[in-house]
């Protein structure tokens, strides 16, 4: 029988065992987080819905018309009116012709790439994609060729030398812990030249880049390709609620159905959060100055980090790793900044490569200026060395 204690020792020994903190409240800038109030920079509600009034409102409403909980999977009772509405909302939202919940992005990206490859097939993957996107490669059984970050030459190389019959190509939209911005106009460029499907999962990236916050294909200002590009996303983050989505072609959709395990085999979202979720994605339609405050924090903290000379990641988004190399140094900083009044997680490995070990901060429309001076300041107390 496995050693579970000596493996779990020998994990808190490498600076690498993970803990849960006890959340008391709702989500925001503010925290009761293990019996203290702190000033929360750890958070993926980029928009500061989370806790918004309307959304706690419209889940009442939902709870109150289909009860909590769905009962069944979508195929045989569980596919409500707020399933189906909200599915048409978020297909039109990414510009796609149709979209399919899943109660998880990591189900939805297992469930997309289990259907469309297998064994006689290949998955060409950024190094630093999300582990769901890894592992469903893995679990198809395709071959998996995984390339350095953002390195499309060696994405070219890859897909050149294919002979399989099939080929995907995956990538994070914003990348989760460097938030930085996939080369989406290149991938797509390649997708084209190969006659690859193109997922690309924008759980980072919904809501937040983009003028109306529709993600990388409006960063990039590209009009909606053809039917190869596959979208993920997910509700968790700037969405505010929680589930997941896979928008495309109708007969991708379609597909998923007739076969994605993942969808198939689990009961469906509740449709109260379903119900939620729209009154989500009217907030992110209308209420751009979300996003430009967020952008004008962001810029904020970049400028002051910049005179501190700390060793920021580049990232233009709400995701700004402070990157520091060593994990037991990531955890004393953290544990530090706990003790200024300010939450902040350390990422070390396996969710970063060795050698990278970071703070991960990340901003929220619901934060202040003066927040971010806080931080700053916080941090300056820290005297962070370049790594």
């Amino acid at each position: 029988m496995k050693d579970l204690a000596g493996a779990l020792a020998l994990r808190r020994a490498r600076h690498l065992y993970r803990q849960r903190r006890i959340i008391d409240g709702p989500q925001g800038p503010h925290l009761r987080c293990n019996g203290d109030s702190l000033l929360s920079f750890c958070s993926n509600d980029y928009l500061g819905l989370a806790n918004h009034p309307r959304l706690i409102q419209a889940l009442q409403q939902g709870a109150e018309h289909y009860g909590v909980g769905s009962g069944s999977s979508h195929l045989i009772s569980g596919h409500s009116r707020a399933h189906h509405e909200l599915e048409l909302a978020l297909a039109d939202f990414c510009g796609q012709a149709r979209a399919l919940l899943f109660s998880t992005g990591y189900m939805a990206n297992f469930g997309v790439i289990t259907t469309l490859v297998d064994r006689h097939d290949i998955v060409c993957q950024d190094k630093l994609n999300h582990a769901s996107l890894i592992d469903a490669a893995q679990l198809s059984g395709a071959q998996l060729q995984r390339y350095t970050h953002g390195n499309m030459e060696m994405l070219q190389h890859a897909l050149a030398k294919n002979t399989q019959q099939n080929s995907l190509i995956a990538s994070d939209g914003v990348f989760s812990m460097d938030g930085d911005i996939a080369p989406l106009p290149k991938l797509l460029a390649l997708a084209e030249q190969h006659d690859s499907w193109l997922l690309l999962d924008e759980a980072h990236a919904l809501g937040v880049i983009g003028k109306q916050g529709r993600g990388s294909l409006e960063y990039f200002s590209l009009p909606t390709p053809s039917d190869r590009l596959i979208t993920v996303g997910t509700l968790g983050k700037a969405f505010g609620t929680s589930g997941a989505f896979v928008a495309g072609s109708d007969d991708l959709v379609e597909t998923l159905i007739q076969q994605a395990r993942s969808y198939i085999y689990t009961t469906a979202l509740s449709s109260a959060i379903a119900h939620a979720t729209l009154t989500s994605l009217e907030l992110i339609n209308t209420e751009d100055w979300r996003r430009e405050h967020l952008q004008m924090l962001i810029q904020r903290f970049r400028h002051g980090a910049q005179q501190l000379s700390l060793p920021l990641m580049p990232s233009e988004t709400p995701i700004q790793p402070l990157l520091l190399g060593d994990s037991e140094l990531a955890l004393q900083y953290s544990e530090r900044l706990i003790q200024q009044g300010i939450l902040i997680s350390a990422i070390r490995p396996p969710t970063v490569p060795q050698g990278k070990a970071r703070l991960r901060i990340t901003l929220s429309a619901t934060h202040q200026e003066e927040d971010v001076d806080k931080l700053l300041d916080a941090l300056s107390k820290l005297k962070i060395n370049s790594v």
